[in-house]
């Protein structure tokens, strides 16, 4: 019969180079799951969770994921500034033609307003000092009150109105 002897070769009887390592760091997987540790999960916060997941989706899944939201910001970025600058135009030529416009308009309503008042004031002025004919004015009380103001003996005095 055969017999086995166990010989050990001299490197591994001499000291490794370099720092001494503790044989009580080294732990294997199951002795670590089966010991309680100190780890404290209400400790852990939302952040530390996501990124901890982010070992369960695929690399190839994750760039496309954030490829399309890099274009997606992208987009959106674009159509905001877009609008911005649309509505920046639009509200400075709306100043810079509607407010002279506006003025000019104010300022013909306002010539319109004067010619319909001068106007009434001429056909008010005909009223008064129309002669007493058939059909005229022949009301006693401005007689009165043209005899009164100066206008001679019980008659209507020819008046022009005043511009």
């Amino acid at each position: 019969m055969v017999q086995l002897t166990e010989v050990e070769d001299e490197h591994f009887q001499h000291a490794q180079v370099g720092p001494d390592e503790d044989e009580e760091d080294f732990t294997d997987t199951d002795s670590e799951i089966s010991t309680d540790s100190h780890y404290d999960p209400t400790a852990e916060t939302l952040a530390e969770r996501l990124a901890a997941l982010k070992d369960i989706i695929p690399p190839t899944t994750r760039s496309w994921v954030h490829a399309k939201y890099e274009a997606t910001t992208s987009t959106i970025k674009s159509v905001v500034t877009f609008a911005g600058r649309s509505a920046w135009a639009l509200s400075v030529s709306a100043i810079l033609v509607g407010v002279p416009w506006a003025l000019a308009y104010g300022e013909d309503q306002q010539f319109a307003a004067m010619e319909a008042e001068q106007r009434m004031r001429e056909l008010g002025g005909e009223i008064m000092t129309a002669p007493g004919q058939e059909g005229g004015n022949k009301d006693p009380m401005l007689g009165d009150v043209a005899a009164a103001v100066g206008g001679g003996a019980g008659g209507v005095q020819q008046v022009k109105a005043a511009l």
